[in-house]
Formats: C-alpha cells, structure tokens, sequence
C-alpha cells in the first residue's frame, strides 16, 4: 500500500529486454537520492510513477536499483519503458503518516494530459480519463497521477471526441518542485489509478443491483 506521496525523484537510466519479442519485459535500473536506499531491502515494494515495483537488487553505494516489469505492465502504464525521470514512493509502513490518501500501486488506466498552465502562483492540470474510469472521478475526490496523490476540482464527462471525461486539477509550487508533475505538457500519456474506496463501493452497489 502507497498514499500518493512521492518520497523521492528518480531516474531510469537503463531499459534492458527479458527476452528476444515482446511478450517478455524489461529490467530497469533506476537511480534514487542518496541515502534514499538506506533502508531498503531485496523484495520491497517501491512505486515508480505509481506502479508498484519490487525490488530485485540494489547497490548502496551507487544508490541505484533494478525491477523486472512484465510485458503486461508495460502495456498498461506509460513513461516506463525507457530512460528518464520517475516519481518514487516506498511501501507504507503501518505505524506511517496517510498523508495522501489510500493508493494500491495498481495502475487503473492511461490518461493524456490536455492542458497545462499557470494559473496565480500555482498551474492548473486537466487530464483526459478514459470513460471505463470517469464513474469513479467526483469533485474534492482523489485521484493520482503518476504516483501522485491529488484532489480534483471539477469534473467534465465526455469533454473529449472520444467521449472521454477531464479531470482538472491544481498543482501547488511545491507539487511541481518535489514530483516529475512540472515537466508535463498537452498530449503527455500519465498514469492513473482511481480512489480505493470508490473501487470498492462501485462493486458493492453492483452485485446490491444485480441480486435484486
């Protein structure tokens, strides 16, 4: 489990093939803060851009770290298949801090960023969500991009030609200096993963429905 507060920026420096097609996936090695590692150890669950990785080696003293992702994952996430930087959460501890809201690392959906620009002193993000999601959004509900836990301001259903709902969010300075959230632009693929609660009770009311 995660709470969508990035606890470090990393950075995917190599990208290497499991195997000769693309049924197989890639091992990444990824490059974290030093120090950041200190208390990892070979099995924990790191999030990267909000997909929840384990950790199959690590170097200390390089302060890096390798994932193998499944063909499947790579299909279903954005922004993991080559080098650059990643949003970074480490597994929450049960006596930790919910300082986001409840994340489960499993990416739900890609969404596509539709605008990105200043508004005051902080910048207003609107996100395209594929429709299969847009039942889960609702306004001051969370929703997190790219491991990131944000609250959303105002919902437009089927703001798109493809029938797509917007999402718009505002990102503080702090969001922006402390994530990989600032380098986005119009048209950018970003990883969402909808409010676990919401998950649930969307399930709930389904069999409620359907044993009626």
């Amino acid at each position: 489990m995660f709470t969508g507060i990035v606890t470090g920026l990393g950075r995917i420096t190599e990208s290497t093939p499991l195997g000769a097609d693309t049924s197989h996936g890639r091992r990444l090695t990824v490059v974290t803060p030093k120090g950041y590692l200190d208390d990892v150890q070979l099995g924990d669950s790191i999030a990267l851009n909000g997909a929840c990785m384990t950790v199959t080696s690590f170097d200390r003293a390089s302060a890096s770290f390798t994932v193998d992702i499944s063909a499947e994952s790579l299909d279903k996430t954005a922004g993991l298949a080559q080098s650059g930087p990643v949003n970074l959460e480490k597994a929450l501890r049960a006596n930790d801090r919910l300082g986001g809201h409840l994340v489960s690392g499993h990416v739900d959906g890609v969404g596509v960023v539709t605008h990105f620009a200043p508004v005051g002193e902080s910048w207003e993000l609107r996100v395209a969500v594929p429709k299969a999601l847009a039942r889960f959004l609702a306004y001051k509900g969370s929703l997190t991009v790219n491991g990131v836990s944000l609250t959303v301001n105002q919902v437009v259903d089927k703001a798109t030609p493809a029938g797509d709902s917007e999402a718009a969010i505002n990102l503080i300075p702090h969001t922006l200096e402390h994530t990989t959230l600032g380098t986005l632009a119009p048209g950018a693929p970003v990883n969402l993963e909808i409010d676990l609660i919401a998950r649930y009770v969307e399930r709930m009311l389904a069999l409620d429905t359907a044993t009626r």
